[in-house]
This record gives C-alpha cells, sequence and structure tokens, in this order.
C-alpha cells in the first residue's frame, strides 16, 4: 500500500468502488492462489514476474486451485510483453489482462486500458488518462518526436507532482519551466494514441551506438521452456562500448547451455541484440514489488574484471 501501484489499484480504484479488498500479509503463490479460491477473487493486481510464474507452472497451479472466478489482472510496475501476454491468455483463456503506467511523480495513473477491446492490443500500458498531455522527445536533442518512434516519455497534467520536497535540484532536473516531467522511461505512442513502453533509459544497453532495452530479451528468453525466470544487463566491452550479458535462471533438472541460450535469442533478433555472455544463478534478485536489482547484478558482472 505504500506504493504508487497500491495507491491507484486499491485505494483510488476498488474501496471506491466499494469493493472488498483483501490484502496478504507478504507475497507468497500458494497463499495467493488459496486465497483466490477462498474468497472467489474477481480482480488481482499483481507485477509481471508474478504473472510470469503463473504461465510457468500453469498446469500445477490450475490443477490444485479454483481460479474459475478471477475475470481480469491488472499488471503494472514493469514492462509486459506481446509474447508473455499471449502465453498467459493460452493458458487462463477466461481472464483478461489490463495494464496501465503510472509513476510516484505523476500521483495517478498516467496511462491504462479500460475495455476489453483496448486491454486486446497486447503490450500497450493505455490510453492517456483524461487531462494528462505526453510526448516523446529525443533524450539527445531535447526535440519532439513524431509517432512510432521512441524517446523518453514527457508526462503534463494537473496530477503531476509540484517538485521534490525540500530538493530543488532534484525538482529542477524531474519538471522543465513549462511543467513537462520527465519520466525517465522510453516509450513510444502509436498512430492511435496507445502508448508503449520499452524500457527505463537508464538500464538501455549501448552497442556500438544501437540502443538495447533489457525488457525485449528478457521477454524472449522467458518464452523458452527451459527458462523460469532471466534478467540482462550491460557488459562493459573497450571496443563495442557494452553488450547483452544475460542471467538465467534454469528450470529443475535442465541441461540448457550457455551457448543454447545464446543461439535461442540470436535466431529471434538483429545482430546488434545478441545476447555474448551468460551466466546461470539459483533466482534473479528482485525488489519486493517484483523489479530486477540491475545495480547488482552488474556489479556482480563487473566484480571480478
Amino acid at each position: 500500500m505504500f506504493h504508487m501501484y497500491g495507491l491507484g489499484a486499491f485505494a483510488l480504484g476498488r474501496l471506491a468502488r466499494r469493493s472488498t479488498v483483501i490484502v496478504l500479509p507478504r507475497f507468497e503463490m500458494n497463499e495467493m492462489l488459496t486465497t483466490i479460491s477462498k474468497y472467489r477473487a474477481t480482480c488481482l493486481p499483481l507485477v509481471p514476474p508474478i504473472l510470469v510464474a503463473l504461465v510457468n507452472g500453469a498446469d500445477q497451479i490450475k490443477a490444485k486451485n479454483d481460479l474459475s472466478s478471477l475475470q481480469y489482472i491488472i499488471c503494472g510496475g514493469a514492462p509486459l510483453s506481446k509474447e508473455v501476454i499471449e502465453e498467459f491468455l493460452e493458458k487462463y483463456p477466461n481472464v483478461n489482462i489490463r495494464q496501465g503506467y503510472a509513476l510516484t511523480e505523476s500521483t495517478t495513473v498516467g496511462a491504462s486500458t479500460h475495455t476489453l477491446e483496448e486491454s486486446r492490443r497486447h503490450g500497450t500500458a493505455g490510453l492517456l488518462s483524461p487531462s494528462m498531455e505526453a510526448k516523446i522527445v529525443d533524450p539527445e536533442s531535447g526535440k519532439a518526436l513524431s509517432v512510432n518512434r521512441a524517446g523518453e516519455l514527457w508526462l503534463r497534467g494537473p496530477t503531476i507532482m509540484k517538485g521534490y520536497f525540500r530538493n530543488p535540484e532534484a525538482t529542477a532536473s524531474a519538471l522543465d519551466s513549462n511543467a513537462w516531467l520527465r519520466t525517465g522511461d522510453l516509450c513510444y505512442i502509436d498512430d492511435d494514441g496507445f502508448l508503449f513502453v520499452v524500457d527505463r533509459l537508464k538500464e538501455v544497453i549501448k552497442y556500438k551506438g544501437y540502443q538495447v532495452p533489457p525488457s525485449e530479451l528478457e521477454a524472449l528468453l522467458l518464452t523458452h521452456p527451459e527458462i523460469v525466470d532471466a534478467a540482462v544487463v550491460p557488459f562493459p566491452d573497450k571496443k563495442v562500448g557494452q553488450y547483452p550479458m544475460a542471467y538465467i535462471h534454469r528450470k529443475a533438472g535442465s541441461c540448457l547451455s550457455e551457448d543454447a541460450v545464446m543461439d535461442f535469442i540470436s535466431k529471434q533478433v538483429a545482430p546488434y541484440k545478441r545476447i555474448r555472455r551468460v551466466t546461470f544463478v539459483a533466482s534473479i534478485p528482485k525488489t519486493p514489488s517484483g523489479k530486477i536489482l540491475r545495480k547488482d547484478l552488474i556489479q556482480l558482472a563487473t566484480s571480478k574484471l
């Protein structure tokens, strides 16, 4: 409830509609599934890693739990790929996925999918909220970009923050003179006004001048039947600047090799996006809200350089 997601999904969303809200003391997959069955929950707010876990364990989960009451899932906090959405809907055909975009500085939701038709545009964070303005800006030149071109998302509207408490330097960095908020997110807006989140700008891997979004590669890795979880980080290189390195959590008993992982990705992406280093781990470190702790993984990757 301390997170922006909790304010939007629970306090302003469900409680305002007089819905019953069930809050667990901590996240534990089996407890969550049991609670859905017991209370016949219809809506489940979650983050992408939990949705991926529901996909990977779908057969066992559905065999042990009655999830027939579940009507839709609200997913946010990180980009959710079209591939993962389609795989989820194949496993749970009666559950709709609704996505959105918000950050603490926007106070409320900046964009979201509301109708079934909107939610079927897989991968989008939705249409802008009422009274919210947006533009996509080239992070290098500061010029506004046209539709379908990726750049930094800037937002302006009545719910955008006035500034950071007692931190004028941070406020000046985040807000321009016309009250536009620099979100730090790499996004694009399509011809119909739907917002698509690519990745965090500061997390984009820069390979020979090309920009490689880690989330795109992670989404592809998660489609591999022997991969439970994955994280992609930049690895420093004198010749190319950075190249993608993957941390992989394999399924129990899997003999998946580093070469097999790299080959799996190379067949699906442009040469500059290929993964060039792989490390297998027991788990991917994440925050309580499900975001990958990339700094920890980067430090681990570069500690022996």
